[in-house]
């Protein structure tokens, strides 16, 4: 079974290998690409439900009907803001439609932290094959440019 995650993210497209922080780099919480987003707000990449939602509101997950499950988390060690900068829209538990906004997000705020903004979003589930679908470097406007095709093996 073949899915398309679309953009949360206004932004450049970077390979997830070149994001400063070695879990994502290194692809242990799964596999994926990154987005240096030029735009403040990300929204649902996929339909599904919030799975999950990390303390301080900068990261969550949501999963579609078939179980697959998508990490979008705005930032590198932004949990250091503990929330502030951050307004998410949704709750765990809620149900979103690609394209519906999900986080607002003060870039302002993590770059004068000194934090990055380069922005992972990872397939969590596992048994599925990962194909970034753009040449890295190129510009993806959120909720309308596929980044990812997920083939789910089972």
């Amino acid at each position: 079974m073949e899915k398309i995650i679309y953009s949360p993210l206004t932004g450049k497209v970077l390979p997830l290998e070149e994001v400063p922080d070695t879990v994502f780099a290194q692809k242990i919480v799964g596999d994926g690409t990154a987005i240096e987003p030029s735009f403040n707000i990300a929204y649902a990449p996929i339909d599904g439900v919030v799975s999950a939602v990390v303390k301080g509101g900068h990261a969550l997950t949501i999963k579609d009907e078939d179980g697959l499950e998508i990490l979008v988390h705005i930032g590198i060690d932004t949990v250091k803001l503990k929330g502030d900068g951050f307004k998410c829209f949704v709750k765990e538990g809620d149900k979103v439609k690609k394209g519906e906004k999900i986080i607002e997000f003060d870039m302002e705020k993590i770059e004068r932290a000194g934090l990055p903004l380069v922005s992972p979003i990872v397939v969590i589930t596992q048994n599925c094959e990962i194909l970034p679908l753009n040449h890295f470097g190129q510009l993806v406007q959120a909720a309308e440019t596929p980044i990812i095709k997920v083939t789910i093996t089972n």
